[in-house]
Formats: structure tokens, sequence, C-alpha cells
């Protein structure tokens, strides 16, 4: 075999040169498999780049080529194949010269990344070989299917019950077939886009998200609450025996944090004197500040602003009530810096938001989480079960209607058979929350097929005569625990303890957003600012009872009726009636918080 021309040598060594460096820059390029919008703009660029250099490398490869044939035809090597030789490596030296200007952007682009928080989630994904996830779109797309299947579904079976209570015997019995087929295709479909949303590795990575997301802000919260110096540090003074239940004053408290963590205040909680127990919040639940108790400052003052605000140093926070001026953080507004993630995880970003707080303020002593052990295997608590929380004595005929054992159960039943397209259900399980002791034994008679788990003692201590006592509290607390850790919530969200229960839920799971059926109300917090939504579709009203709806249009929401259709206000025109629910979507307040470099910092200075 003749030895290749010098010519032939040199472009060889060109191409090897110019390929190593093309597979060292894909490397680089593919090894991260998400960024943030900007590093993804950037990136972007540079796989133009990097096409154009490819589109070199092939050019390189066919004179190559040309020259290698024209060797072995035995034909001279044209005259200008030095010139050619030269510019080939001016054209290598000028690739180069580009591939370590963008190696060198990708590398700041990388840097920037890791500092962030958000990004730096997708490095570790990366690294453990988790799936980067379902893009933003996707998701918000995938959950507006599922709530406009529901909604049809509850628009379909109200209006079929309605003809059937009008209809005859014949037609009864054919509405009812309708009904059992209809709800048979309709869970199995809600059982297609679950599996659709656990696809390709998606379960996975929202697992991780979750995780991460929920990890950064306990340790802003963490951060905030354990300041360097507390004879220095803004405090915001909160007491925690508002005239209320568990439920509400617990929620008051996830009012103050808020306005604690907006303000960049350390929350001062006073809880000594509790109605509920004299030895104060702490005896069932861990402090929540290790290092910061002590309310003492050179200056103190009543909430008049924020602004006004900043030269004192301790602030007292009156009830949401009585809160004037009222500043952007209170629910349903989310951070803007956790909006992007959060939206893409979680189907009730500001539901998210308020159970951060709620993790963060009922970490159990360990006292309290033995006994709430005990009672769990003491009463059997084993999945897969269902939550179902029946409010009565106080609500009924004030805050709540009554609402039997029946219309709870027939909302089981239904989660019990949508369970069951998936794999096979053995025991039904119901935890039963209540504060009336009889209900337990006619449920018990009512649905034999069932198992009910619930506590009489917990029953009885609820009732008006003990509502403010010790024991009641450690009831209550059992209750709100155990309805949070089901897999399924019926109840009705008038009631401050089932909002509790549903909030808790979303920390437990990576979206439980839609893992509940509600009686009555929708999901609010008390005092919050208004609940908009924003019309998608055009409405014209049926009849006196709705109200029209153009595109954009900002609907102050009053109610979900669960039969297809809510009732709200127009805010353009005024008109306050019904529309069909999946002609909206929710709007939510998108605020900005004060940064916490610092805590950000500590955190992934832990994680590395």
């Amino acid at each position: 075999m003749r030895a290749w021309p010098p010519s032939w040598r040199w472009i060889m060594l060109i191409l090897l040169a110019w390929g190593s460096l093309l597979v060292y820059m894909g490397g680089h390029l593919i090894r991260d498999p998400e960024m943030g919008e900007h590093s993804s703009r950037e990136l972007s660029k540079i796989m133009a780049k990097l096409e154009r250099l490819k589109q070199q490398n092939d050019d390189l490869r066919q004179m190559a080529e040309a020259l290698r044939v024209s060797e072995q035809q035995g034909e001279p090597v044209v005259p200008s194949s030095p010139q050619r030789v030269k510019g080939l490596e001016e054209r290598l030296a000028q690739a180069q010269m580009e591939l370590s200007f963008y190696k060198e952007k990708y590398q700041q682009e990388n840097a920037k990344q890791a500092s962030e928080v958000g990004p730096a989630v997708s490095a570790a994904a990366a690294a453990a070989r988790i799936p980067a996830g379902p893009g933003t779109d996707h998701e918000l797309l995938r959950r507006k299917i599922e709530n406009g299947i529901k909604e049809f579904w509850f628009f379909v079976r109200s209006e079929l019950k309605k003809m059937q209570h009008d209809a005859g015997d014949h037609s009864k019995e054919k509405i009812t077939m309708m009904l059992q087929d209809m709800g048979h295709q309709q869970r199995s479909i809600m059982t297609d886009l679950l599996k659709l949303s656990e696809a390709d590795g998606a379960a996975e990575w929202r697992a991780r998200e979750a995780k991460d997301l929920s990890d950064l802000v306990q340790q802003r919260f963490h951060f905030l609450q354990n300041p360097k110096d507390c004879r220095t540090a803004r405090k915001l003074v909160c007491n925690i025996n508002k005239g209320c239940g568990y439920g509400c004053q617990l929620h008051h408290v996830v009012y103050c944090f808020m306005i604690a963590y907006g303000t960049q205040r350390t929350m001062i909680l006073e809880s000594r004197g509790w109605r509920y127990s004299p030895k104060g919040f702490e005896k069932f639940f861990q402090p929540v500040s290790e290092t910061c108790r002590d309310r003492s400052g050179k200056s103190t003052g009543h909430w008049s602003g924020e602004a006004n605000d900043r030269d004192v140093q301790v602030v007292e926070l009156p009830i949401v009530d009585s809160l004037h001026p009222r500043p952007p953080y209170l629910p349903l507004a989310v951070p803007e810096d956790l909006w992007e993630r959060v939206s893409r995880l979680h189907g009730d970003p500001s539901v998210w938001w308020v159970s951060q707080f709620i993790k963060f303020l009922v970490r159990p002593q360990p006292q309290l989480e033995q006994e709430i052990q005990q009672n769990a295997e003491k009463m059997g608590f084993e999945h897969p079960i269902v939550g179902v929380h029946v409010r009565r004595t106080d609500k009924v005929g004030t805050e709540a209607a009554f609402h039997a054992i029946e219309e709870y159960m027939s909302h089981v039943e239904e989660h019990y058979e949508l369970l069951a397209r998936s794999a096979p259900v053995e025991v039904k399980r119901v935890y039963l929350a209540t504060d009336d002791p009889g209900l337990l034994a006619e449920a018990k008679a009512k649905y034999p097929s069932y198992v009910f788990i619930s506590d009489n003692a917990i029953s009885r201590s609820a009732g008006l005569q003990n509502r403010y006592s010790e024991q009641s509290l450690i009831g209550v607390i059992m209750d709100v625990h155990f309805l949070a850790h089901s897999d399924f919530l019926v109840c009705t969200f008038s009631s401050q303890v089932c909002r509790v229960a549903y909030e808790i839920m979303q920390t437990l799971h990576t979206d439980a957003s839609a893992s509940f059926r509600s009686l009555d109300d929708i999901y609010y917090f008390g005092g919050q600012n208004a609940h908009n939504q924003a019309a998608v579709y055009r409405h014209e009203p049926r009849s006196p009872d709705e109200i029209a709806l153009e595109p954009g249009d900002t609907v102050g929401v009053a109610g979900n009726h669960w039969d297809g259709y809510s009732k709200g206000v127009n805010r353009r025109t005024g008109r306050m009636g019904l529309y069909p629910s999946y002609k909206v979507q929710e709007r939510v307040e998108v605020v900005k918080y004060p940064s916490y470099p610092e805590a950000d910092r500590i955190r992934l200075q832990k994680q590395h």
C-alpha cells in the first residue's frame, strides 16, 4: 500500500482534531437535559453554531474523499493542494477559536445555572439519571383536560339525575344504566390520565422536584426564624389566641407567618395561656424558632403597613379581619421566584404555598409523634383509605348545611371504583372523623362492606362542652393527621379542620390538589384576597340565573356547585350568577417577595 501524500495526511489530522472538538462540544451540550429559559436560548445559539461547524466538517470530509480517490486512481495531486491545506488549517484555527468562545459561554451559563436553586435540581436529576420531566405547557394542559373531564362528568351526572327524577319507570331504569356506563367510561379516562402523568419517568421527576421545592422553602423559613442576633432582629409578634377553634387559630398563625416572610421579620409566636393548653403551642409542636423567642426590641408598634413600619423593630400583628393596610402577601398569592416551578408541579399553587407554612408549624413534639403512631397501630390505619370528615354540632344551621352520611359515601364509593380500575381493592377502609358520636354506628349499619376506622373518644371530646381542652386538642390533631394521611378526602370545605387536613395532604404527595370532594365550598383561606378566574370561552346566558362571559373577563368566583356550573361575579359587567365551570381558568396572583440568597446558599452548600 502506497503511503499517503503529505497533503492527505494533513487533511486527516485536521479531520481528527475537528472531530474530537465536535464530540467534546456535543457531549457538553447534551449533558444537562434541562436548563432555565435564558440558558436554553443561549444553548440554542450554541447548537446553531455546532450545526455550522458540522457542515464545515462535512465539507472537509468531501474534499478529503476527493483527494483519496484521486490518489487511488493514480492521478496527481493538484498543484493547489498546499493552498487548500493551508485554507483548511485556517478554517480549523477559526473553528477552534469559535469553539473556545462558545465553550466559555456554555461554562458561564452552566455556572449561573448552578448558582440558582431551580436549575440545580436539573443537574442533580441528570446525575441521578432522572428524566427532566414534562414541560410546563404540557403539565398545565394535562391538568386542564383532567379538570375538564371532571366538570363534564359533574354536569352530565347532574342533568341525568334531574331527568331521572321526572321520568317514568322504564326511562328511570335506562338513565340508571346510562349513569353507570358513563361513570365507567369517565373513570377509565381518568385512569389513563393518571398513567399519562406518570409515564416516561415523570413520576420520578415529580417526586424529586416536590422534595427539592419543599426543602428550599423550609430552609428559608428556618433561616428567617433563626436570626444570627435575636436582640437586633426585626420581629413580628403573633398571638395565637384568636377567638375561634384549632383550625382557625392555626390559619391565623399561618397568616402571621406569611406576613413575616414577606417583610423578612422573625415571627414571635405568643401562645402561653393558650385556650387549649396553658403551656402553649410548644407543648405539642416544635418551637417556631430555636434561637429567637423573645419579643423585646428597641422599638415596638402595631402594624401600620410595610413601608411605615420599616424603622420599627418589633411589630404586633392584628387578626386578618382588622389588618389595614393589607400587604400583597396574603393568600391566594404565590411568590414570583417560585411560580414557574410550582405551577409546573402542582395543580393549585396557592394551596401548595399555604401548605409549606403549615408543614413548618405542625412538626410534632416526640411525645405527640409517638402517640400518633400508637393510635395508627391500634386503629389499624392502612392504605388504601379514604378520609371522611363530618362536621355537625355548632356548624350545622350556622356556617354549613346538614349532610347525610350517604352524601359522603357516594364519593367514597366513586373513589374506590376509580381505584379498582388500576388494581383490585380487597378492603375498602374509611377513616371517619366527626363530632357526632352516633355517626359511626350509623355508618357501619348502612355500609357493612366498608371497614370504618374511628375513635368515638375523639368525637365526644369534640363536643361543645369539651371543645377547649387538651384532650379535645389532641383529638382534633389526631383527626387532622389521619385525614391528611388518607389517599382521598371527602368533607366540607366550610370546616377549617377539613381545609387544614387538605393543606397538610399537599406536603405528603407530589400533587394532591385534586384528591378531594367537598360537599359545599371550594377551597379558601379565611381573610384571603379576591379569588379571581379568567374567562377563556364566550358564554351566552340561557336563563336569568346565568351571566354572560367574554374571553378575558375577570370573574370573582363565589363557589362551585359541582354540577358543571360555578357562581361568581363578572367584574366587567358587575353581574352575579352562574356560568359553566369549564369556561374559566384560575387566575393566580404572583407577588414579588424579598429574596433569601443567604438561605439558598446555605442549602446548596448542604447539598454538595
